[in-house]
């Protein structure tokens, strides 16, 4: 699943490209993609906006129109958006190979044209992705119903991390893909944030104390920050708006790496499933820490 380095390196793409462009066309072929809303009124109010910005937040990508309005798609587990150029032999911008999933009609589920000639295209072949045009000032209360602080941003401090985590029994893995409490983790950066920080998946998240909150913001930062600076992790399906992979898969710590040697202390890294999800953490030096006990009340004789 897309999380926020795959959707911020989208959305950096993609930014300068369309900014300033109109939506000459608009073309919905899933009515998935909107629902429960029909897609012809939809696709209908697209057409002749221009767009003034190209945004994110959390896993959310936000296209600013003209009349205020804001496109919000989310890539779920498949989703794609890809700018290319009209014609099957057309090149895409930025790159010089051919984004090899663009003659597979299937999997295109949306298709915006700019007034340039070039396409926005929403691909996905399990269909979970969506897309919701919100009218202006609908935007915040809707995201602020949904999902909570940026982990890259000045919101997110160690004290944050500890007020949120306060009192939770949940696994810190669980915890960390609750995208209410801090916006834009999945399952990837879950597991090597939690490996940088030394703490095990099944803690409970209100287990921690400062020292751990701080060596949790730390290790969020820092998984993030590296998943930018590698254009994403491309396990599957994942693509940037030029198609081309991702390489953060060939930089992590844990993800993905059961069997082989933890790079920080050479013990064999463990797989086990933490809410349904695939987790990845070494046994030797991520701490687990034990659930802390509120202390009883005296009665008074």
């Amino acid at each position: 699943m897309p999380e926020l380095p795959e959707v911020e390196t989208i959305r950096r793409q993609i930014e300068p490209e369309v900014v300033g462009r109109t939506i000459a066309g608009a073309h919905i072929l899933d009515e998935r993609w909107t629902r429960p809303l029909p897609p012809a009124p939809i696709a209908a109010r697209l057409v002749g906006r221009e767009i003034v910005s190209v945004g994110r937040r959390g896993k959310y990508l936000l296209v600013g129109l003209d009349d205020g309005s804001t496109l919000l798609m989310h890539l779920r587990m498949t989703g794609n958006l890809l700018l290319a150029e009209r014609g099957e032999e057309a090149r895409r911008f930025g790159g010089e190979r051919l984004y090899e999933s663009s003659s597979e009609p299937r999997y295109l589920k949306a298709e915006l044209e700019l007034d340039d000639g070039r396409l926005l295209q929403f691909t996905d072949p399990r269909r979970f992705g969506h897309a919701s045009l919100l009218e202006p000032g609908e935007l915040g209360p809707y995201l602020d119903a949904r999902i909570g602080v940026e982990p890259l941003s000045d919101e997110l401090t160690p004290e944050l991390i500890g007020r949120v985590a306060e009192g939770r029994t949940a696994p810190l893995k669980s915890f960390l893909l609750d995208q209410r409490g801090i916006a834009g983790i999945g399952n990837i950066y879950a597991d090597e944030a939690l490996h940088r920080a030394e703490l095990h998946p099944l803690s409970p998240a209100g287990s921690m104390r400062r020292e751990h909150w701080e060596a949790l913001h730390e290790g969020i930062v820092a998984a993030l920050e590296e998943g930018l600076r590698n254009g994403g992790a491309s396990i599957d399906d994942y693509r940037d708006s030029r198609g081309e992979q991702g390489s953060m898969q060939d930089e992590f710590l844990v993800h993905t790496r059961a069997g082989e040697e933890c790079p920080r202390c050479g013990e064999r890294i463990n797989r086990i499933v933490v809410g349904g999800r695939s987790t990845y953490f070494c046994p030797a030096c991520q701490v687990r820490l034990r659930r802390r006990r509120r202390p009883k009340r005296r009665v008074r004789p």
